[in-house]
Protein backbone atom coordinates (compact mmCIF):
# COMPACT_ATOMS: atom_id res chain seq x y z
CA UNK A 1 0.00 0.00 0.00
CA UNK A 2 3.09 2.26 1.14
CA UNK A 3 4.54 1.45 -2.43
CA UNK A 4 1.03 2.58 -4.72
CA UNK A 5 0.85 5.70 -2.70
CA UNK A 6 4.76 6.97 -3.52
CA UNK A 7 4.25 5.55 -6.98
CA UNK A 8 1.23 8.12 -7.00
CA UNK A 9 2.73 11.19 -5.83
CA UNK A 10 5.65 10.78 -8.41
CA UNK A 11 2.93 10.85 -11.48
CA UNK A 12 1.22 13.71 -9.27
CA UNK A 13 4.79 15.56 -9.74
CA UNK A 14 5.75 15.09 -12.92
CA UNK A 15 6.10 17.79 -15.20
CA UNK A 16 3.23 18.04 -17.90
CA UNK A 17 5.41 20.72 -19.64
CA UNK A 18 5.89 19.20 -23.82
CA UNK A 19 8.49 20.74 -25.60
CA UNK A 20 7.28 22.62 -29.14
CA UNK A 21 10.29 20.49 -30.88
CA UNK A 22 8.47 17.03 -29.44
CA UNK A 23 7.55 14.80 -32.35
CA UNK A 24 3.77 14.68 -32.72
CA UNK A 25 2.02 11.66 -31.19
CA UNK A 26 -0.15 9.67 -34.15
CA UNK A 27 -3.93 10.66 -33.76
CA UNK A 28 -7.49 9.73 -35.07
CA UNK A 29 -7.12 12.04 -38.15
CA UNK A 30 -3.45 10.47 -39.15
CA UNK A 31 -5.92 8.71 -41.98
CA UNK A 32 -7.49 11.66 -42.91
CA UNK A 33 -4.06 13.73 -43.26
CA UNK A 34 -2.76 10.61 -45.52
CA UNK A 35 -5.38 10.93 -48.21
CA UNK A 36 -4.83 12.48 -51.64
CA UNK A 37 -7.69 14.31 -51.63
CA UNK A 38 -7.30 16.07 -48.56
CA UNK A 39 -3.92 17.47 -49.33
CA UNK A 40 -5.32 20.83 -50.65
CA UNK A 41 -7.71 21.39 -47.96
CA UNK A 42 -6.25 24.63 -46.11
CA UNK A 43 -8.71 24.12 -43.21
CA UNK A 44 -7.30 20.92 -41.97
CA UNK A 45 -4.39 20.64 -39.43
CA UNK A 46 -3.50 19.28 -36.58
CA UNK A 47 -2.77 21.63 -33.59
CA UNK A 48 0.27 21.76 -32.00
CA UNK A 49 2.29 20.64 -29.09
CA UNK A 50 2.05 24.43 -27.36
CA UNK A 51 -1.01 26.17 -27.46
CA UNK A 52 0.27 29.37 -27.39
CA UNK A 53 1.67 28.81 -31.01
CA UNK A 54 0.47 27.82 -34.05
CA UNK A 55 2.42 25.40 -36.48
CA UNK A 56 1.48 25.28 -40.07
CA UNK A 57 2.97 22.17 -41.50
CA UNK A 58 3.83 23.80 -45.25
CA UNK A 59 4.30 21.15 -48.34
CA UNK A 60 8.06 20.85 -48.22
CA UNK A 61 7.72 19.07 -44.42
CA UNK A 62 9.31 21.80 -42.70
CA UNK A 63 8.00 23.56 -39.29
CA UNK A 64 8.18 26.76 -38.35
CA UNK A 65 6.52 29.02 -35.64
CA UNK A 66 4.57 32.76 -36.62
CA UNK A 67 7.37 34.92 -35.70
CA UNK A 68 7.06 37.92 -34.12
CA UNK A 69 8.62 40.99 -35.96
CA UNK A 70 11.30 43.05 -33.95
CA UNK A 71 12.18 46.89 -33.90
CA UNK A 72 15.06 48.45 -32.90
CA UNK A 73 15.17 51.13 -30.46
CA UNK A 74 15.19 53.73 -33.38
CA UNK A 75 12.60 52.31 -35.26
CA UNK A 76 14.72 49.55 -37.75
CA UNK A 77 13.72 46.43 -38.25
CA UNK A 78 15.63 43.69 -36.85
CA UNK A 79 15.35 39.85 -37.55
CA UNK A 80 12.01 38.48 -36.31
CA UNK A 81 12.09 36.53 -33.19
CA UNK A 82 9.71 33.43 -32.16
CA UNK A 83 6.59 33.61 -29.39
CA UNK A 84 8.47 32.51 -26.56
CA UNK A 85 11.57 34.98 -27.18
CA UNK A 86 9.23 37.85 -27.31
CA UNK A 87 7.34 36.48 -24.40
CA UNK A 88 10.56 36.41 -22.63
CA UNK A 89 11.13 40.18 -23.42
CA UNK A 90 7.62 41.42 -22.44
CA UNK A 91 8.08 40.17 -18.92
CA UNK A 92 11.32 41.77 -18.54
CA UNK A 93 10.22 44.73 -19.93
CA UNK A 94 13.10 44.85 -22.40
CA UNK A 95 10.52 45.67 -24.77
CA UNK A 96 6.42 47.62 -25.67
CA UNK A 97 4.04 46.22 -28.05
CA UNK A 98 3.92 49.21 -31.25
CA UNK A 99 1.49 46.95 -33.74
CA UNK A 100 -0.41 44.05 -33.46
CA UNK A 101 -1.24 44.26 -37.18
CA UNK A 102 0.88 42.19 -37.90
CA UNK A 103 1.96 42.16 -34.07
CA UNK A 104 5.12 44.00 -33.71
CA UNK A 105 7.89 44.59 -30.64
CA UNK A 106 9.57 47.20 -30.28
CA UNK A 107 13.14 46.83 -27.75
CA UNK A 108 13.85 49.34 -25.20
CA UNK A 109 17.42 49.58 -25.39
CA UNK A 110 19.64 49.89 -28.65
CA UNK A 111 20.50 46.61 -30.13
CA UNK A 112 23.40 44.83 -32.64
CA UNK A 113 21.68 45.36 -36.06
CA UNK A 114 23.46 41.95 -37.09
CA UNK A 115 20.79 41.47 -40.28
CA UNK A 116 20.28 38.51 -43.12
CA UNK A 117 19.86 39.20 -46.47
CA UNK A 118 16.33 39.44 -46.92
CA UNK A 119 14.69 39.37 -51.07
CA UNK A 120 10.67 40.44 -50.78
CA UNK A 121 9.18 38.76 -53.47
CA UNK A 122 5.98 40.26 -55.05
CA UNK A 123 3.46 38.83 -57.25
CA UNK A 124 1.31 41.56 -58.72
CA UNK A 125 -2.18 41.60 -59.84
CA UNK A 126 -5.33 42.81 -60.84
CA UNK A 127 -7.08 41.47 -57.85
CA UNK A 128 -4.79 39.99 -55.29
CA UNK A 129 -1.46 40.22 -54.00
CA UNK A 130 1.00 37.52 -53.15
CA UNK A 131 4.00 38.44 -50.67
CA UNK A 132 6.91 36.91 -49.30
CA UNK A 133 10.21 37.60 -47.91
CA UNK A 134 12.93 34.90 -47.61
CA UNK A 135 16.37 34.82 -46.20
CA UNK A 136 18.79 31.53 -46.92
CA UNK A 137 17.20 29.17 -44.05
CA UNK A 138 13.91 29.97 -43.65
CA UNK A 139 10.48 32.09 -44.85
CA UNK A 140 9.42 35.30 -42.81
CA UNK A 141 6.34 36.46 -44.01
CA UNK A 142 3.66 35.09 -46.66
CA UNK A 143 0.58 36.00 -47.54
CA UNK A 144 -1.70 37.08 -49.82
CA UNK A 145 -3.93 40.75 -49.77
CA UNK A 146 -6.77 41.44 -52.08
CA UNK A 147 -7.27 44.60 -53.87
CA UNK A 148 -10.36 46.51 -53.56
CA UNK A 149 -12.54 46.53 -56.98
CA UNK A 150 -15.36 48.86 -55.65
CA UNK A 151 -13.41 52.20 -56.77
CA UNK A 152 -15.22 52.68 -60.30
CA UNK A 153 -18.42 52.27 -58.42
CA UNK A 154 -17.96 55.06 -55.84
CA UNK A 155 -16.37 57.17 -58.54
CA UNK A 156 -20.00 56.48 -60.36
CA UNK A 157 -21.75 57.12 -57.77
CA UNK A 158 -19.76 60.51 -56.45
CA UNK A 159 -20.54 61.79 -60.18
CA UNK A 160 -24.32 61.36 -59.93
CA UNK A 161 -24.36 62.97 -56.51
CA UNK A 162 -22.41 66.24 -57.90
CA UNK A 163 -24.56 65.85 -61.29
CA UNK A 164 -27.46 66.31 -58.81
CA UNK A 165 -26.47 69.03 -56.55
CA UNK A 166 -25.65 70.85 -59.23
CA UNK A 167 -28.90 70.50 -61.59
CA UNK A 168 -30.73 71.88 -58.33
CA UNK A 169 -29.57 75.49 -59.20
CA UNK A 170 -31.91 76.94 -62.25
CA UNK A 171 -28.99 78.19 -64.09
CA UNK A 172 -25.14 77.35 -63.52
CA UNK A 173 -22.28 78.92 -65.66
CA UNK A 174 -20.74 75.94 -67.57
CA UNK A 175 -17.22 75.54 -66.59
CA UNK A 176 -14.33 73.84 -68.52
CA UNK A 177 -11.32 74.45 -66.66
CA UNK A 178 -9.71 71.29 -65.49
CA UNK A 179 -11.30 68.96 -67.95
CA UNK A 180 -9.27 65.78 -68.24
CA UNK A 181 -5.20 65.30 -67.41
CA UNK A 182 -3.61 63.72 -70.49
CA UNK A 183 -0.40 64.95 -68.55
CA UNK A 184 2.30 62.08 -68.58
CA UNK A 185 2.30 59.26 -65.67
CA UNK A 186 -1.74 59.94 -65.06
CA UNK A 187 -3.32 56.84 -64.18
CA UNK A 188 -7.44 56.28 -63.97
CA UNK A 189 -8.40 56.83 -60.20
CA UNK A 190 -9.23 52.62 -60.52
CA UNK A 191 -5.52 51.93 -61.95
CA UNK A 192 -3.89 54.46 -59.24
CA UNK A 193 -5.78 52.96 -56.84
CA UNK A 194 -4.19 49.47 -57.30
CA UNK A 195 -0.78 50.95 -57.67
CA UNK A 196 -0.64 52.78 -54.35
CA UNK A 197 -2.22 49.79 -52.69
CA UNK A 198 1.04 47.72 -54.27
CA UNK A 199 3.09 50.32 -53.06
CA UNK A 200 1.88 50.61 -49.42
CA UNK A 201 2.13 46.89 -49.38
CA UNK A 202 5.45 47.08 -49.79
CA UNK A 203 6.25 50.09 -47.29
CA UNK A 204 4.54 48.07 -44.52
CA UNK A 205 6.43 44.97 -45.31
CA UNK A 206 10.15 47.11 -45.54
CA UNK A 207 8.74 48.90 -41.64
CA UNK A 208 8.86 45.48 -40.02
CA UNK A 209 11.72 43.28 -41.89
CA UNK A 210 14.95 44.09 -42.79
CA UNK A 211 14.49 43.67 -47.04
CA UNK A 212 17.45 44.02 -48.88
CA UNK A 213 16.24 43.20 -52.24
CA UNK A 214 12.84 43.54 -53.32
CA UNK A 215 11.85 41.41 -56.78
CA UNK A 216 8.29 41.73 -58.27
CA UNK A 217 6.69 39.90 -60.97
CA UNK A 218 5.71 41.78 -64.33
CA UNK A 219 4.45 40.59 -67.65
CA UNK A 220 2.54 42.23 -70.63
CA UNK A 221 -0.40 40.75 -71.35
CA UNK A 222 1.00 39.22 -75.02
CA UNK A 223 3.89 37.79 -72.82
CA UNK A 224 1.49 36.85 -70.33
CA UNK A 225 -0.74 34.87 -72.29
CA UNK A 226 1.62 33.86 -75.17
CA UNK A 227 -1.34 31.61 -77.01
CA UNK A 228 -4.41 33.55 -77.09
CA UNK A 229 -3.84 37.33 -75.61
CA UNK A 230 -6.85 38.92 -74.55
CA UNK A 231 -7.99 42.40 -73.50
CA UNK A 232 -10.84 43.19 -71.67
CA UNK A 233 -13.36 45.43 -73.68
CA UNK A 234 -14.90 46.99 -70.53
CA UNK A 235 -11.63 48.27 -69.61
CA UNK A 236 -10.91 50.28 -73.45
CA UNK A 237 -14.27 52.39 -72.25
CA UNK A 238 -12.76 52.96 -68.93
CA UNK A 239 -9.42 53.78 -69.93
CA UNK A 240 -7.06 51.26 -69.27
CA UNK A 241 -6.12 50.68 -72.57
CA UNK A 242 -4.97 54.15 -73.59
CA UNK A 243 -3.26 53.39 -77.08
CA UNK A 244 -5.39 51.44 -78.48
CA UNK A 245 -8.14 52.33 -81.01
CA UNK A 246 -11.27 49.81 -81.45
CA UNK A 247 -9.66 48.30 -85.02
CA UNK A 248 -5.48 48.26 -82.94
CA UNK A 249 -7.47 46.67 -80.15
CA UNK A 250 -9.20 43.53 -82.34
CA UNK A 251 -6.09 42.91 -84.33
CA UNK A 252 -4.21 42.75 -81.49
CA UNK A 253 -6.61 40.56 -79.95
CA UNK A 254 -6.65 38.03 -82.74
CA UNK A 255 -3.41 38.19 -83.89
CA UNK A 256 -4.56 40.18 -87.14
CA UNK A 257 -6.18 36.88 -88.31
CA UNK A 258 -9.08 35.99 -89.41
CA UNK A 259 -11.41 34.59 -86.57
CA UNK A 260 -12.89 32.10 -89.35
CA UNK A 261 -11.03 30.81 -91.59
CA UNK A 262 -7.39 31.94 -90.03
CA UNK A 263 -5.99 33.92 -93.02
CA UNK A 264 -3.05 36.69 -92.80
CA UNK A 265 -2.02 39.53 -94.96
CA UNK A 266 -5.14 39.81 -96.06
CA UNK A 267 -7.64 43.31 -95.38
CA UNK A 268 -9.58 42.62 -92.23
CA UNK A 269 -12.87 44.42 -91.62
CA UNK A 270 -14.94 44.93 -88.51
CA UNK A 271 -17.27 41.72 -87.82
CA UNK A 272 -20.20 41.60 -85.14
CA UNK A 273 -20.46 38.43 -83.82
CA UNK A 274 -24.36 39.11 -83.63
CA UNK A 275 -25.51 41.09 -86.45
CA UNK A 276 -26.72 44.43 -86.05
CA UNK A 277 -29.92 43.56 -87.63
CA UNK A 278 -30.29 41.08 -85.04
CA UNK A 279 -29.98 43.95 -82.08
CA UNK A 280 -26.20 43.19 -81.81
CA UNK A 281 -24.33 45.42 -80.02
CA UNK A 282 -21.70 47.74 -80.91
CA UNK A 283 -19.59 46.93 -77.99
CA UNK A 284 -16.25 45.51 -78.09
CA UNK A 285 -17.14 42.02 -76.98
CA UNK A 286 -19.31 41.59 -79.65
CA UNK A 287 -16.38 42.56 -82.43
CA UNK A 288 -14.15 40.60 -84.08
CA UNK A 289 -11.90 40.83 -87.48
CA UNK A 290 -12.37 38.84 -90.64
CA UNK A 291 -11.29 38.57 -93.80
CA UNK A 292 -13.94 39.84 -96.65
CA UNK A 293 -15.20 36.89 -98.06
CA UNK A 294 -15.71 35.30 -94.64
CA UNK A 295 -18.18 38.55 -93.90
CA UNK A 296 -19.61 38.22 -96.82
CA UNK A 297 -20.68 34.82 -96.10
CA UNK A 298 -21.49 34.83 -92.18
CA UNK A 299 -24.26 37.78 -93.74
CA UNK A 300 -26.62 37.89 -91.05
CA UNK A 301 -25.64 35.01 -89.07
CA UNK A 302 -24.34 34.89 -85.61
CA UNK A 303 -21.19 33.67 -84.82
CA UNK A 304 -22.46 30.83 -83.34
CA UNK A 305 -25.12 29.49 -86.27
CA UNK A 306 -22.17 29.81 -88.60
CA UNK A 307 -20.32 27.24 -86.90
CA UNK A 308 -18.01 29.06 -85.25
CA UNK A 309 -18.88 29.20 -81.73
CA UNK A 310 -15.12 29.49 -79.86
CA UNK A 311 -15.11 32.85 -81.32
CA UNK A 312 -17.53 34.17 -78.80
CA UNK A 313 -15.43 32.55 -75.89
CA UNK A 314 -12.43 34.32 -77.50
CA UNK A 315 -14.48 37.68 -77.97
CA UNK A 316 -15.57 37.42 -74.07
CA UNK A 317 -13.02 36.42 -72.02
CA UNK A 318 -11.20 38.86 -69.91
CA UNK A 319 -7.35 39.63 -69.22
CA UNK A 320 -7.67 42.74 -66.42
CA UNK A 321 -5.05 41.35 -64.49
CA UNK A 322 -2.56 41.35 -67.66
CA UNK A 323 -4.03 44.92 -68.41
CA UNK A 324 -3.29 46.46 -65.27
CA UNK A 325 0.38 45.18 -65.03
CA UNK A 326 0.70 45.72 -68.92
CA UNK A 327 0.14 49.82 -67.91
CA UNK A 328 2.01 50.18 -64.63
CA UNK A 329 4.55 47.31 -64.77
CA UNK A 330 7.33 50.04 -65.23
CA UNK A 331 5.87 52.56 -63.01
CA UNK A 332 5.68 49.82 -60.02
CA UNK A 333 9.06 48.71 -60.22
CA UNK A 334 10.77 52.63 -60.80
CA UNK A 335 8.54 53.58 -57.60
CA UNK A 336 9.61 50.85 -55.59
CA UNK A 337 13.24 50.47 -56.88
CA UNK A 338 12.49 46.69 -57.22
CA UNK A 339 13.83 44.43 -59.75
CA UNK A 340 11.23 42.49 -62.41
CA UNK A 341 10.82 38.85 -63.27
CA UNK A 342 8.20 37.59 -65.48
CA UNK A 343 5.63 34.98 -65.61
CA UNK A 344 7.02 31.81 -67.20
CA UNK A 345 10.39 31.85 -64.95
CA UNK A 346 7.75 32.50 -61.65
CA UNK A 347 6.09 29.11 -63.12
CA UNK A 348 9.33 26.99 -63.76
CA UNK A 349 10.38 27.79 -60.45
CA UNK A 350 7.03 26.97 -59.16
CA UNK A 351 7.17 23.60 -60.35
CA UNK A 352 10.12 22.34 -59.92
CA UNK A 353 9.51 21.87 -56.26
CA UNK A 354 6.14 20.47 -56.22
CA UNK A 355 4.19 23.62 -54.73
CA UNK A 356 0.64 24.33 -55.60
CA UNK A 357 -0.68 27.31 -57.92
CA UNK A 358 -1.57 30.13 -55.30
CA UNK A 359 -0.07 34.04 -55.22
CA UNK A 360 1.56 33.16 -51.68
CA UNK A 361 3.65 30.25 -53.38
CA UNK A 362 4.18 32.31 -56.57
CA UNK A 363 5.43 35.16 -54.08
CA UNK A 364 7.57 32.52 -52.29
CA UNK A 365 9.39 31.75 -55.35
CA UNK A 366 10.01 35.17 -57.02
CA UNK A 367 12.08 35.50 -53.68
CA UNK A 368 14.22 32.77 -54.38
CA UNK A 369 12.58 30.54 -51.81
CA UNK A 370 12.77 26.38 -52.64
CA UNK A 371 12.98 23.90 -49.38
CA UNK A 372 13.15 27.17 -46.54
CA UNK A 373 11.29 26.57 -43.64
CA UNK A 374 7.46 28.43 -43.85
CA UNK A 375 5.14 30.28 -41.12
CA UNK A 376 1.97 30.52 -41.23
CA UNK A 377 0.04 32.49 -44.47
CA UNK A 378 -0.95 35.74 -43.70
CA UNK A 379 -4.83 36.92 -45.30
CA UNK A 380 -5.25 40.52 -45.88
CA UNK A 381 -7.55 42.84 -46.46
CA UNK A 382 -8.63 45.84 -47.43
CA UNK A 383 -10.89 48.04 -45.75
CA UNK A 384 -12.05 51.56 -46.88
CA UNK A 385 -11.43 54.47 -44.20
CA UNK A 386 -14.04 56.80 -45.19
CA UNK A 387 -12.46 59.96 -43.48
CA UNK A 388 -14.73 62.07 -44.81
CA UNK A 389 -15.72 65.91 -43.42
CA UNK A 390 -19.12 66.16 -41.55
CA UNK A 391 -21.37 68.62 -43.30
CA UNK A 392 -22.52 71.38 -41.08
CA UNK A 393 -24.57 74.12 -41.14
CA UNK A 394 -22.95 77.01 -42.27
CA UNK A 395 -22.97 79.66 -45.21
CA UNK A 396 -26.15 78.00 -46.65
CA UNK A 397 -25.33 74.49 -47.07
CA UNK A 398 -27.78 71.63 -45.40
CA UNK A 399 -27.08 70.25 -42.18
CA UNK A 400 -25.53 66.95 -42.18
CA UNK A 401 -27.94 63.80 -41.11
CA UNK A 402 -25.45 62.09 -39.20
CA UNK A 403 -24.55 65.03 -36.18
CA UNK A 404 -21.44 62.83 -34.61
CA UNK A 405 -19.27 60.19 -35.48
CA UNK A 406 -18.81 57.20 -33.28
CA UNK A 407 -15.57 56.23 -31.76
CA UNK A 408 -15.97 53.03 -32.74
CA UNK A 409 -16.76 52.01 -36.64
CA UNK A 410 -17.07 48.60 -38.29
CA UNK A 411 -14.42 46.54 -38.52
CA UNK A 412 -12.56 48.17 -35.78
CA UNK A 413 -10.82 44.85 -33.35
CA UNK A 414 -12.11 45.57 -29.55
CA UNK A 415 -11.22 43.76 -26.12
CA UNK A 416 -13.80 42.61 -24.19
CA UNK A 417 -13.50 40.66 -21.23
CA UNK A 418 -10.81 37.88 -22.37
CA UNK A 419 -10.83 37.79 -26.34
CA UNK A 420 -11.24 40.19 -28.83
CA UNK A 421 -13.59 40.65 -31.38
CA UNK A 422 -14.85 42.84 -34.60
CA UNK A 423 -17.21 45.76 -34.30
CA UNK A 424 -20.54 45.22 -36.07
CA UNK A 425 -22.31 48.69 -35.69
CA UNK A 426 -22.48 51.31 -32.72
CA UNK A 427 -26.47 52.31 -32.00
CA UNK A 428 -28.50 53.64 -29.16
CA UNK A 429 -26.77 56.93 -29.79
CA UNK A 430 -23.06 55.48 -29.12
CA UNK A 431 -24.18 53.80 -25.97
CA UNK A 432 -24.32 50.09 -27.17
CA UNK A 433 -21.73 48.34 -30.05
CA UNK A 434 -22.34 44.77 -31.74
CA UNK A 435 -19.39 43.02 -31.67
CA UNK A 436 -18.57 39.23 -33.22
CA UNK A 437 -16.45 36.39 -32.93
CA UNK A 438 -16.99 34.27 -35.64
CA UNK A 439 -20.65 32.93 -35.29
CA UNK A 440 -20.96 34.66 -32.02
CA UNK A 441 -22.99 38.20 -31.84
CA UNK A 442 -23.27 40.09 -28.53
CA UNK A 443 -24.63 43.46 -28.06
CA UNK A 444 -22.79 45.13 -24.53
CA UNK A 445 -22.35 48.61 -23.51
CA UNK A 446 -19.33 50.64 -25.69
CA UNK A 447 -17.82 51.37 -21.78
CA UNK A 448 -17.29 47.90 -21.54
CA UNK A 449 -14.98 47.50 -24.48
CA UNK A 450 -11.46 48.72 -25.26
CA UNK A 451 -10.00 49.98 -28.53
CA UNK A 452 -7.73 47.50 -30.20
CA UNK A 453 -6.62 48.74 -33.27
CA UNK A 454 -9.12 50.27 -35.51
CA UNK A 455 -10.18 48.22 -38.62
CA UNK A 456 -9.15 50.65 -41.85
CA UNK A 457 -6.37 49.92 -44.17
CA UNK A 458 -4.47 46.96 -44.36
CA UNK A 459 -5.48 44.43 -42.15
CA UNK A 460 -3.74 41.53 -41.37
CA UNK A 461 -5.74 38.35 -40.37
CA UNK A 462 -4.81 34.48 -40.51
CA UNK A 463 -6.75 31.17 -39.68
CA UNK A 464 -5.37 31.03 -35.93
CA UNK A 465 -7.92 33.24 -33.41
CA UNK A 466 -6.51 33.00 -30.29
CA UNK A 467 -7.81 34.52 -27.23
CA UNK A 468 -6.56 37.68 -24.97
CA UNK A 469 -4.44 35.47 -22.92
CA UNK A 470 -2.38 33.76 -26.03
CA UNK A 471 -2.64 37.64 -27.19
CA UNK A 472 -0.76 39.09 -24.60
CA UNK A 473 1.88 36.61 -24.94
CA UNK A 474 2.03 35.56 -28.34
CA UNK A 475 0.41 38.84 -30.62
CA UNK A 476 -2.43 38.21 -33.08
CA UNK A 477 -3.95 39.88 -36.07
Amino acid sequence: MEKNMKERQKLDRRDTYTPTDAPQVRGNCDHALNREETLSVHGLKTPSNNPDVDILQPAGGHKVDMLVFILNDDGKPLMPCKPAKARHLLKEKKARVVSSNPFTLQLLWHCEEYTDPTILGIDAGYKHIGFSAVTEKKELISGEAVIRTNIPKLNQEKSMYRRNRRNRLWYRQPRFINRGNNSKGWFAPSIAHKLQTHIRLIEKLKKILPVSKVIIEVASFDQQKMKNPEISGIEYQQGELQGYDIREYLLEKFHRKCVYCRKTNVPMEIEHLTPRSRNGPDTVDNLAISCHECNQRKNDLTAEEFGYPEVRKRALKSLKDATFMNIVRWKLTQLTEAIHTFGYITKKNRISPGLDKSHANDAFVIAGGTTQARPTVFDVTQRRRNNRSLQINRKGFRPSIRRRRYPLQPGDVVEFGESRYGVVGVHSYGNYVIIMNGEKKMDVNIKKVKLVKYGKGLRFTTQFLPTLSHMDLFGGS
